[in-house]
Order: C-alpha cells, then sequence, then structure tokens
C-alpha cells in the first residue's frame, strides 16, 4: 500500500506540472516570440522486490521548449532583409523629396529660366527691367543648388545622428543577450528550466538583426556567441564587445562631411569599421550617406562649378552696359569712377569642385549694379546682343560629363539613377515583407500555441491527475481497512 501511496504520488506530481505547463502555453498564446512547452515524462526506476521487477511510477524527465533551429535562423535572416530594404527605403525616399520636380519648381525649371531671361536680353539688350529679371532668376537658381545641397548635407548630418542613437540601441541589446546567457548558464547548471529565457534570447537576437546581420552558435567551451557576419563576434557568453560612434575629421570622413559617424569598437577607437556594415539598418544607413547622398553632393557641386564657370567665362568678355571712355595711355575702356568695364563676373569665381554648390552666388558687381549685367561684346554698344545670346545658349551646351552631356541631362541623370535605386528598394522591401510573413507563419505553426491542441491537453492531464487522485484514494480506503481488521 505504501508502493501503491507513492505510485499515485508521483502521478500526481507528473500531471500537475503538465497542467502547470499546459495553462503557461494558454497564457502566453498572443505574446510575441513565445515558444510552445511540453512536459516530456517517464518512468520511474523500477525496483526488485520478492524476485521481480516491480513500477514506482513516473517522473518528469524535462520541460522541453519546441524549437526549430534552422526555421528561427530562416526567421533572423528574413528580418535582416527586411529592416534594410525598409530603411534604405526611408532614407532614399528623403532624398527623392530633395530633387522632387513635380512638387516644386525644380532646378530644371529654374535653370530654364534663367537662360530664357538671357535670351530675352538678347532680344531687348536695352531694357533695363529684363535685366532685373536676369538677376532675380539667377539667384532663383543660387537659391535652388544651395538648397539641394544644404538638404543633402542635413540629410546626411541626420543619418549620423540616427547612427548614433542606433548604436546605443544595438549595446542596450548585446548587453541584454550576454545577461540572459548569463542566467540560462546557471539555470541550466542546476538543472533548472529555461524556456521562457531562451525565447526572450530569440527575440534579443531577431531584434539585433534588425540593425546588423548576425549568425550565433555554441562554442567549445559551451558559450552562446554572437557574431556580426562580416565583422566580428559582439556577444560571447556573457561578454560583450560595445560600440560607438566616434566623429571624423573631413580628410578622414567617406563623404567627405567633417564629423561624420564612424562606427568603432569601445576598446578600439582608431579602427573605422562602418564599411564593413552591410545590412540591416546599420548598412543601410552608411550605404545611403556614402554613396547615393554622397553621389549626389558632389554631382550637385558639378553642376554649380560647370553653371558658374561657363557663365563666367562668356560673361568676362563683354562690357558693362554703360558709358565707357578711351583711356588714351593704355587704350583699354573703364567705367566712371574707376568701376571695371569688362572681366566682370557673372558670378563669384568658384575655384573648386568641392563644396561648389555651397559656395555658388551672385557676383558683387552684378548684384549692386543692373548695368554690370553683360549683354554687349564691345564696348559702347547698347545694341549689342551677342554675350547675353551665347550665354543663353549655354543651355544647349554639353559642358558637363567632359563634355557629353548638359546641364540639363547631367541633372536628369542625376534624378533618374535616384528613382531607380528608390523603385529596386520598394520592390525589394516588398519581396522581403513577403518572405518575412511567410517564415513567420511557419514557424508559429511549428513552434507557436495552438488553442485548441492546448485545450484537448488540458483536458486529458486534468483527467489524469484525476486519475492518480483515486489511486491514493484507494490506497487510502485500503489502508483503513487493514487498520479496521487490527480493531
Amino acid at each position: 500500500m505504501a508502493d501503491l501511496l507513492g505510485i499515485g504520488k508521483t502521478g500526481l506530481a507528473v500531471s500537475k506540472k503538465a497542467l502547470e505547463t499546459t495553462s503557461h502555453n494558454i497564457a502566453n498564446a498572443n505574446t510575441d516570440g513565445f515558444s510552445r512547452q511540453r512536459v516530456v515524462q517517464t518512468s520511474n526506476l523500477p525496483i526488485l522486490k520478492s524476485g521481480h521487477l516491480m513500477g514506482t511510477g513516473a517522473r518528469i524527465k524535462t520541460v522541453e521548449r519546441i524549437e526549430e533551429k534552422n526555421l528561427e535562423n530562416r526567421l533572423v535572416s528574413s528580418i535582416n532583409g527586411q529592416s534594410t530594404s525598409k530603411e534604405r527605403l526611408l532614407q532614399l525616399e528623403q532624398v527623392e523629396s530633395i530633387l522632387n520636380e513635380s512638387e516644386n519648381e525644380g532646378l530644371n525649371q529654374i535653370f530654364a529660366k534663367f537662360f530664357n531671361a538671357f535670351r530675352d536680353l538678347a532680344n531687348q539688350p536695352e531694357n533695363e527691367t529684363i535685366r532685373s529679371v536676369v538677376r532675380d532668376n539667377a539667384s532663383l537658381a543660387v537659391g535652388d543648388i544651395r538648397r539641394i545641397r544644404g538638404s543633402l548635407d542635413n540629410l546626411a548630418t541626420n543619418i549620423d545622428k540616427k547612427l548614433e542613437s542606433s548604436i546605443v540601441d544595438v549595446n542596450q541589446i548585446m548587453n541584454n543577450i550576454a545577461s540572459l546567457n548569463k542566467k540560462i548558464a546557471s539555470l541550466e547548471a542546476l538543472g533548472d528550466m529555461t524556456g521562457d529565457f531562451r525565447d526572450q534570447r530569440d527575440m534579443a537576437i531577431r531584434n539585433l538583426s534588425e540593425y546588423v546581420k548576425v549568425h550565433t552558435y555554441l562554442d567549445n567551451k559551451n558559450h552562446f556567441n554572437v557574431d556580426a557576419v562580416g565583422i566580428g563576434t559582439l556577444v560571447s557568453g556573457a561578454n560583450v564587445a560595445e560600440l560607438q560612434v566616434r566623429p571624423l575629421n573631413k580628410d578622414e570622413s567617406p563623404n567627405q562631411m567633417a564629423g561624420a559617424a564612424a562606427i568603432v569598437y569601445k576598446d578600439k577607437s582608431s579602427l573605422d569599421i562602418s564599411a564593413k556594415f552591410k545590412s540591416g539598418k546599420l548598412g543601410a544607413l552608411i550605404k545611403t550617406r556614402d554613396q547615393d547622398i554622397f553621389q549626389l553632393q558632389k554631382e550637385i557641386d558639378q553642376v554649380a562649378f560647370n553653371f558658374a564657370t561657363a557663365v563666367n567665362t562668356i560673361h568676362r568678355q563683354g562690357y558693362a552696359n554703360k558709358e565707357l571712355k578711351l583711356d588714351p595711355e593704355t587704350g583699354s575702356f573703364s567705367a566712371k569712377n574707376g568701376e571695371k568695364a569688362t572681366g566682370i563676373n557673372f558670378f563669384q569665381p568658384v575655384n573648386q569642385v568641392d563644396d561648389a554648390a555651397n559656395l555658388i552666388r551672385l557676383s558683387d558687381e552684378v548684384n549692386d549694379d543692373l548695368s554690370n549685367i553683360v549683354s554687349a561684346l564691345i564696348p559702347n554698344s547698347p545694341g549689342d546682343n551677342r554675350i547675353s545670346l551665347a550665354i543663353s545658349k549655354i543651355a544647349q551646351a554639353k559642358i558637363m560629363n567632359d563634355g557629353t552631356t548638359t546641364l540639363e541631362e547631367a541633372y536628369l541623370k542625376s534624378i533618374g539613377r535616384v528613382g531607380v535605386q528608390t523603385g529596386k528598394t520598394r520592390i525589394d522591401l516588398d519581396q522581403e515583407e513577403a518572405l518575412l510573413a511567410q517564415t513567420k507563419s511557419l514557424k508559429e505553426r511549428i513552434t507557436g500555441v495552438s488553442i485548441d491542441e492546448e485545450a484537448a491537453n488540458l483536458v486529458r492531464y486534468q483527467h489524469a491527475y484525476e486519475a492518480s487522485a483515486k489511486v491514493l484514494k484507494t490506497a487510502e480506503e485500503m489502508f483503513q481497512t487493514v487498520l479496521s481488521i487490527k480493531r
């Protein structure tokens, strides 16, 4: 009877744990990242009694966490791909908005107005009002060139700030993984269950994969390691290789902007590893800043430099629209009060392509005096329109890309390239999101909680518990029967 009581007691304990585990599954049916658990039971070791092996009941072998490692790796990879495309699309759409010619008067239309104003001046070279229109349109062109370059610079700076905040998030996630590694190792050493902590660690890995492509493995010391693919180990057991952002000076900056953010290890701050990030939010931000935005910055600088240089080259050849007198000694013409008669720059000279879009502006002579807007090729010829006509023809001149394209063609090519990249990234994002949804659905079917299945298990374990209780009751009645005989 004592053996019968013991067997019944083990049955009660196993059924009770199974009911607890099932209840835990049901309670977490809607918990993101939760993997269902199940009790694995086995029979107790039998004993030899009166020459016969006698069973001693049941025991819990383990509480198993349902997992599929290959599927989890696919999910982590899908999250990384989706995050890469999503962040890249977000940044490229901001670049597109800067260049968007459909929502506002873009640079191409402003260039057209500028050259058309010089064409109007060629038709009426003595008209002061048209000269004013020329200067106003020139100011618009300068303003839009500077707006585009300034907006691109601001976007690059905002990416630097986002990189800095992202690294803070990455460090927090890595420290959380290390902390979970420590808890899991401690509990498993004591034989305790760690299913919930492993779920939390998997969720942390997924969160980390949004920023960088990761690979996880157990080393020969049974430490759980997290590697950033192509970069190195970020977490090894309870140890973390934290990252930080270091501002670069202009000479070492990949986008030639002072203060550009470089990602480094905290303990190796001199080693710039930014270029090694190829995917995730970090990779998307760095690629957009150092490739897409940087290329546009250089192209708008080239447009500004060639535009100003071409206009100045022609404009300096003509003479101011004012009464000029010949110097009998030098044979040169001069204006009153020693002002320049010729060699007048329309734009302030830009001596370098680098940062030309930020440097371009109207020359002081043109800004202060409309008569310094040159139209005549020879002095004292108010009706001469050859300079203004030549400037108006710059619109069709192939002055870009080693004489192969016009200003308009070069600028439209830049816009087109960004549009193609944005469209491709949008398609990539749709594909990545579909793949992620498919992988999530498949993993949920395998490792997620089925309410119907758990409800059935609840009834099954409840019946097993009641049956074990009946065994105990039967053993008690038998025991009472034996005691009553002695009475």
